[in-house]
Parts: C-alpha cells; sequence; structure tokens
C-alpha cells in the first residue's frame, strides 16, 4: 500500500518538499517567538507576536484560495518561495547590523503569513492532481506523519542553535527550506484537469465574485457544509482546552513538574498521532462523514477523561485517546474536501477549512480563556469534551435518519 503510493516520484517530491517546509515553518515559529522576547522582554507583545500569524488567514484566507483556484499552482508556489527568501533573510542582515527592532519582527511574520495564505491552499490543491483516488488516503496519512513529526522533531533540531546562542539564524535555516522547498515543487509533474465550462465561467469572474460563488456551492452540498459546520464546533471546544487547559491543568496538580508533564505527554500524542496515521490506509481506503464522526466522538471521549484526571496513568490514557480520535478526523476532513470538491474549488475550500480552523481558535481562547477565571479548568474538559462527544452524535444520528428516508424513497419508487 504504502509502497504503491511511494512509487510515485511526484507523490515523493510532494512530501519531501511539505516536509522541509513544515521544518522552516516550525524553526521560523520559535525564532520569532523567542527573539521578540530578547528583544522586549515582554509577555504581552509576544503575545502580539503570536496572534500576528494568525490575523491574516482570517483577512486574506479566502482571498488566497480564489486566487489558488485562477492561477497556474506551480508557478504560485514557486514564485510565493522565492520571495520569501529575500524577506526573511532581511531580519538576518538587520539583526547583524545591530538595528533589529521588535516593529520589524511583526512586519516579517504578518508578511510571510499572509504569503501562506496564498501558498498553503495551492500546495494542498496540488495533492489531488499527483495522486490516484485509491491511493488518496494512504497519501493525506504520509503526509499527516511527515507534518507532524517535523512538529515534533523540529523544536529538538533547534537545541543546539538555541545552546549556541544563535537564534537569529533559525531564519537563515527557514530561508535555505524555501530554496530546497521550491526545487522539489519544480520536480513534481501533474496534467492540468479538463475544466468543466462553470469552471472557466468562474475564472472570468472577480475574485469576491467567485468567493460568493463558493459559498452558494457550498449551501447547496449538505455533506460539505455539515463538515465544516462540524469541524467550526469540534475546533471551537478543544482548542482551549487542549492548548493552554492542559498545560494550567498539570501546573495545578503538579507544581513543579507542570512543564516537563506537559512536554512528555506531547510527545505521547504525538506518537500516538503517527502509529495512527500509518493504520488508517490498512483499514480504510475511502473515508466517509460517519467514520470522520466517529472519530470525534472518540476524540471529544479523551477530552472528557482529562477532565477527571488526577494521576499521570489517567493523563496519558486521555491524551491517547485523543490521539486516536483526531487524526481520523483530520485525514478524512481532508479527503472529503479533496473527492467532494471539484478540483477548481479546492483552493477556495481549503482556505475557507483554513479561515474556520483559526476563526474557531481564536474565540475558543477568548471565551474559554476568560471563562476559566472563575470556572474550575477540570469541568472545562468536561463540559467541551461532553459537547464534542454530544454534536457527534447529533450529526451522527442525522446521517443514519437521512439514509434510512433516502433508503424508503427509494424502495417506495420501486
Amino acid at each position: 500500500m504504502y509502497r504503491n503510493a511511494l512509487k510515485n516520484k511526484s507523490v515523493l517530491y510532494y512530501l519531501a518538499g511539505a516536509g522541509i517546509s513544515q521544518l522552516g515553518n516550525v524553526l521560523a515559529g520559535l525564532a520569532f517567538l523567542f527573539i521578540s522576547y530578547e528583544l522586549t522582554q515582554s509577555a504581552s507583545l509576544t503575545t502580539v507576536i503570536a496572534i500576528s500569524q494568525a490575523v491574516p488567514y482570517l483577512l486574506f484566507g479566502l482571498i488566497g484560495g480564489a486566487i489558488a483556484d485562477r492561477v497556474n499552482k506551480k508557478r504560485l508556489l514557486l514564485w510565493i518561495d522565492l520571495i520569501r527568501v529575500p524577506i526573511i533573510l532581511s531580519l538576518v542582515v538587520i539583526y547583524q547590523l545591530e538595528s533589529l527592532a521588535f516593529w520589524h519582527l511583526l512586519f516579517v511574520s504578518f508578511v510571510i503569513q499572509s504569503l501562506g495564505c496564498f501558498y498553503n491552499p495551492a500546495y494542498r490543491a496540488v495533492l489531488p492532481l499527483v495522486t490516484p483516488v485509491d491511493d488518496r488516503t494512504t497519501v493525506n496519512s504520509l503526509l499527516d506523519i511527515v507534518t507532524r513529526g517535523v512538529q515534533v522533531l523540529g523544536p529538538v533540531f533547534s537545541i543546539g542553535l538555541l545552546s549556541s546562542g544563535n537564534t537569529i539564524h533559525f531564519y537563515s535555516l527557514d530561508a535555505l527550506t524555501y530554496v530546497l522547498s521550491a526545487f522539489f515543487i519544480l520536480k513534481i509533474h501533474w496534467v492540468q484537469p479538463i475544466h468543466e465550462d462553470n469552471a472557466l465561467v468562474e475564472k472570468n469572474q472577480g475574485i469576491f465574485q467567485s468567493i460568493f460563488d463558493f459559498f452558494r456551492w457550498v449551501k447547496e452540498e449538505v455533506t460539505i457544509k455539515t463538515l465544516f459546520m462540524a469541524t467550526f464546533l469540534m475546533v471551537f471546544f478543544n482548542t482551549w482546552v487542549w492548548q493552554v487547559g492542559l498545560l494550567l491543568l498539570l501546573l495545578k496538580n503538579y507544581p513543579s513538574q507542570g512543564e516537563e508533564l506537559y512536554s512528555l505527554l506531547l510527545g505521547w500524542f504525538g506518537a500516538g498521532v503517527i502509529i495512527v496515521n500509518v493504520v488508517i490506509p490498512f483499514l480504510w481506503k475511502r473515508l466517509t462523514f460517519a467514520l470522520y464522526l466517529c472519530g470525534s466522538i472518540v476524540w471529544g471521549i479523551g477530552i472528557f477523561v482529562l477532565g477527571f484526571a488526577t494521576n499521570l496513568p489517567l493523563y496519558l490514557l486521555g491524551v491517547l485517546i485523543v490521539a486516536i480520535g483526531l487524526p481520523n478526523t483530520g485525514l478524512t476532513r481532508v479527503y472529503l474536501i479533496q473527492t467532494l470538491v471539484p478540483s477548481y474549488k479546492l483552493g477556495r475550500a481549503f482556505s475557507f477549512n483554513a479561515v474556520i480552523l483559526y476563526g474557531s481558535n481564536v474565540i475558543s481562547l477568548m471565551l474559554f480563556g476568560a471563562l476559566a477565571t472563575f470556572i474550575e479548568i477540570s469541568s472545562l474538559f468536561i463540559f467541551c469534551g461532553s459537547m464534542m462527544v454530544f454534536c457527534s452524535v447529533f450529526y451522527l444520528i442525522r446521517i443514519v435518519s437521512t439514509e434510512k428516508a433516502r433508503r424508503k424513497s427509494v424502495e417506495s419508487f420501486k
């Protein structure tokens, strides 16, 4: 299965490009946080840097997807990679001149992430063009393994530069990853599909008109519309408890070991996700929305269990359950978008998916961060986990009842 998928050289180059690009993203993300704090000694200004990396997707995400659908994707990807090289290296030069200021970091962070709004949906839209439908689950799984593996190993890779005091050269390495990414993109070959007449009509429309047309299309597509709604809810109930709540819960229960245990659990989670990603293609070649909802139920149960955790084995169990459910939902969501959305709409679909993810992240962090000031963190875990399970079961029941009604109507017609 994996061997057949990897015989496709374009798939190999695609995965290599994704891995090297993700490594650059991890290193640059760490550098922006570390250097901004080094310059300002301010937690609030460092938070501003973190926010600057999310805001562009809310501002330009949909526009980036619409443009990715209209232009030559290879040319777009190559130009963005090459443009990012001098932009990121400018920070190294300014630092060497001892003139680096916080606003330089803020500006470059915003520009780099804004370019990502155009790059990411175009890169995602290429995968279905180089992968047969039967191999798509396998390649999506490999892509998730590569990107998550880099996320786990990236911080380890950075330890040498941190210990030598050369944090600024995280940006130098990031620039090198852009060059390597461009090389791999050049090696990828695909045949552009022959579009239908309505695809050609959309290309002649304005950017915003094409976005509105995509929204109208989604409104009529029940599965895709429900998938986006369910994604917003799952991410909304997960983001704060997972990204912030888990650390606070550990610091509360283990004041002297909280950070170490948090790192341990993240490593445990990463290992679990990679194993699950390896197994999924052996179980299912084609993924369904019902499978997405089943994965969401398991994911929610894991969050629910963490709300009752009082010792390390329970924390390990809860995180393991999350690691089983979360990759099922992630891979299935990507597969459904790739399969159910026409190729000439994929850029907008993936950009809209990113807007949903970032938007729900921001709302979740703000709301539950405020609620945590007067509600027990464990209670928030229990509530969020329960709501994830409830919403998933609700949508699953709707799917089952709809399928039954459809079968009855077909039988009565016969």
